[in-house]
């Protein structure tokens, strides 16, 4: 089975060798891996990873008028590794593949559905937990206080990444979920927890039915917020799929769920401890894990020179964890318009 992971980054070279060694020891077997626009050494960490035959990378550098993910997408369409593949799964730095069952790879959870044609990866939003600075350490260690397993509000924590098999069903890549339906009447599409989603699926939704728990076979780690200075050099950065940066205080009470321990990704720890290792056994790659380290380290310091930029951090210091609306709360909201 060749599963292919596509990637998009830009200055974020601290976090890749952690992404890369999970998501091997997950078992995806090709990792497409597109850089835009990097001054922290992201693209050439990934030239040496490219060279030493664990990824393939594209230099993706801009303007780009749809945004550098609008653009990297394009380019996978055509890409050997996304043709050749039998199953292909397109997210971010930010986000680990965490399953559940079995010896905890793709190849388990594939045992798990065996009739699916695709599997919708809801986001298990990762909360801040008060983690002030930016440490060079594992952020699945790091980051370990989460949303409950039912969340009723925002209707984002409900949004989904999506493993699908590629059958000829769709023909575009998407950032959420394939596009450009061919025809679907042979898709069959199941949760996180195993349950058959309707045909609206096949074809337009990029979020998960509210007020269940989607996790019981797999679930999508999303640490979106990282430590408050790391969270800052995230604002400067923009966003991947816009140049224009909305990294706001919405955006991270939006995200910032510390409600429960989950600490089931470490079931992959010890064979992903080893293959980071290894990895870092070279001494090019450790020098340049190094020097983004250091990279993002003092692009907080001088982004620290601005007021505004000031004036965020102490907000960051002075927010709370995002509360959990019940779910009358939040049909007050809901149900004005999201289904």
């Amino acid at each position: 089975m060749r599963a292919t992971a596509i990637l998009t980054v830009r200055n974020e070279g601290a976090f890749v060798l952690e992404w890369l060694a999970h998501h091997r020891a997950c078992g995806f077997t090709d990792f497409l891996v597109f850089s835009n626009d990097c001054t922290d050494g992201t693209d050439a960490m990934l030239d040496r990873l490219a060279a030493m035959g664990q990824i393939t990378h594209i230099r993706n550098d801009g303007p780009h008028d749809e945004g550098p993910q609008w653009a990297a997408l394009k380019a996978a369409d055509k890409h050997p590794l996304v043709r050749g593949a039998d199953w292909i799964l397109f997210f971010d730095i930010d986000e680990f593949v965490n399953i559940h069952v079995g010896d905890h790879t793709l190849t388990a959870l594939l045992a798990a559905l065996p009739d699916a044609t695709a599997i919708p990866l809801t986001w298990r939003l990762f909360g801040n937990a008060g983690v002030v600075g930016f440490e060079d350490r594992p952020v699945t260690e790091t980051f370990t206080r989460a949303a409950p397993s039912v969340l009723h509000w925002p209707w984002r924590a409900a949004l989904f990444k999506t493993l699908f098999r590629r059958d000829g069903s769709y023909k575009k890549l998407g950032v959420h979920r394939p596009r450009s339906p061919a025809n679907t009447d042979t898709q069959r599409w199941f949760d996180g927890s195993g349950r058959e989603l309707p045909p609206e699926f096949h074809r337009n939704r990029i979020f998960s039915p509210f007020g269940r728990d989607n996790y019981e076979l797999v679930q999508l780690n999303h640490y979106a917020l990282g430590a408050m200075e790391s969270y800052l050099v995230k604002c400067d950065r923009g966003r991947a799929n816009r140049d224009a940066s909305s990294f706001d205080m919405g955006y991270w009470v939006e995200r910032n769920f510390c409600d429960v321990e989950d600490r089931s990704i470490a079931a992959l720890g010890p064979l992903r401890a080893a293959i980071l290792a290894a990895l870092k056994a070279d001494p090019v790659l450790q020098d340049l894990h190094r020097t983004a380290v250091n990279w993002r380290k003092q692009r907080f310091t001088e982004l620290m020179q601005d007021e505004n930029w000031r004036g965020l951090f102490g907000r960051l210091m002075l927010s709370n964890p995002a509360r959990c609306l019940t779910e009358a709360e939040a049909r007050l909201i809901w149900q004005h318009g999201v289904k």
